[in-house]
């Protein structure tokens, strides 16, 4: 590996990440505005939130998962200079996209009933239903969204999603002002006001990208393979066997979040919101990481695409180095703030008290979430997928999980218990994908090498 290069390839996965971390932190940020607005209202508004959410959020996130899968294929199609191939894989990528987004909508209209068997308070429960079923018709404009957003950035063209992104995010907190407290003379929806924001303004954001997409004449040639008449069996099997592995990774890692929600209404109601809050800032750290795992599996892609193994590893190495040094930025800012940010969303005293200690192990989890992360998206561009679903089920739900209820309720440790399983299952998740990185791309480096020699 040339440890020279690592300045340039710095530079120009920063140049391909800061978009998508924009784009990311835009996402966030509504969460964010989300939480602070519908904290205003009470703690239980805001549990209510948590709980909505982590259910909502889990099946989204499977969805993103099965999106995803175009973006390594574009890459390498693109480094292969394959241009004819690109527009058929985004025809096969609406197709799986489309009929996936409507079966993750009848699957949480299906599971919203069961909100009420989860030995949640009944107050919150009340809430979290009508906010769940709103939010719930976003999906199918998100997955449209997403479907063309993943497209373009395996083209490495990422600031046309962080522009629309961001724009739609800021009507999207606007709205919030609108409908949750009534301002302006629009109806004081409370709760379910955040709801109809988040539907409207992605509704919107899909039209958007479709038509810049469309009428773009960057891909107009590319785009002059989509056809919705000539979907190939074997290209929809190839794009499953990359999204569905990688949705059930984002199910596996969320789901442990939303069971941990679960497992803190279970202790209380301000256990739940100290929860929300503390998740909702470690989530801004975790989806800035996204942006460069997103340049990774591209850049990764791309060099695999090319056969530059060496490089490829070179790539591999610099965004690791990167995120750890952005990671641990956000853990010290953690630590020194963590008196302070629990106040921007609620007043309540216990529950900024529980937030505060929550933050304490945020901090300590963040290199791990953040090699994680990374280490997901260097794998996918390497098309390698099978067993990073199979380490993120065994460190969150084998390992994790499990010895966080322990102990929670076993130790009597309560949230710092449940905290502290995630950070165990979030640190052996980091060791192990870091390791699968450097074993696999080190064994096609060495074949490369053969082929070289013969």
């Amino acid at each position: 590996m040339n440890f020279k290069g690592f300045k340039g390839d710095f530079n120009f996965t920063f140049r391909l990440a800061y978009p998508v971390m924009l784009s990311q932190l835009g996402q966030v940020m509504v969460g964010v505005a989300d939480n602070v607005m519908v904290g205003r209202l009470g703690a239980t508004p805001l549990a209510a939130a948590s709980l909505a959410n982590s259910i909502f959020f889990l099946i989204l996130m499977f969805g993103i998962g099965i999106s995803m899968a175009v973006t390594p294929m574009v890459a390498a199609a693109d480094g292969e200079g394959k241009k004819g191939k690109i527009g058929r894989l985004l025809s096969h990528s609406f197709v799986i996209n489309s009929f996936s987004s409507l079966l993750l909508f009848l699957l949480i209209l299906g599971l919203s009933p069961g909100l009420k068997w989860l030995s949640q308070p009944e107050e919150v429960v009340s809430l979290a239903i009508p906010y769940l079923l709103i939010i719930t018709f976003s999906l199918v404009p998100f997955m449209f969204f997403q479907t063309y957003k993943q497209f373009i950035e395996g083209l490495s063209q990422t600031k046309q999603a962080m522009y629309i992104t961001v724009i739609f995010n800021l009507l999207n907190i606007g709205l919030n002002w609108l409908l949750i407290y009534g301002n302006w003379g629009f109806p004081e929806l409370g709760l379910n006001g955040a709801g109809w924001a988040t539907l409207i303004s992605r509704v919107l954001m899909a039209w958007a990208i479709y038509l810049y997409v469309t009428r773009s004449k960057r891909y107009r040639k590319l785009l002059g393979t989509f056809s919705l008449k000539n979907i190939r069996f074997p290209i929809l099997k190839k794009m499953l066997q990359i999204g569905i592995p990688t949705g059930l990774q984002f199910v596996f890692e969320v789901g442990a979040f939303s069971t941990a929600a679960i497992m803190m209404g279970w202790i209380g109601v301000n256990a739940l919101a100290a929860h929300q809050i503390a998740i909702n800032l470690a989530s801004i750290s975790y989806m800035m990481a996204s942006g460069l795992s997103a340049a990774a599996m591209v850049r990764v892609g791309n060099q695999l695409g090319k056969r530059d193994i060496s490089k490829l590893r070179e790539v591999g190495f610099s965004i690791f180095v990167m995120v750890a040094v952005f990671m641990l930025s956000f853990a010290v800012v953690f630590l020194l703030t963590r008196n302070h940010l629990p106040l921007l969303y609620i007043n309540d005293a216990e529950v900024v008290e529980m937030a505060a200690s929550l933050l304490v192990i945020a901090a300590f989890f963040q290199l791990s979430d953040g090699v994680q992360v990374v280490g997901l998206g260097a794998l996918r561009g390497l098309s390698d997928v099978k067993v990073p679903t199979l380490v993120t089920l065994v460190a969150y739900w084998v390992i994790g999980l499990p010895l966080g209820y322990f102990l929670a309720f076993g130790l009597g440790w309560k949230e710092i218990g449940i905290w502290t399983g995630l950070l165990i299952g979030l640190t052996l998740t980091a060791f192990m994908l870091i390791y699968r990185f450097h074993a696999l791309s080190l064994r096609l480096y060495r074949q490369s090498q053969k082929r070289t020699a013969v």
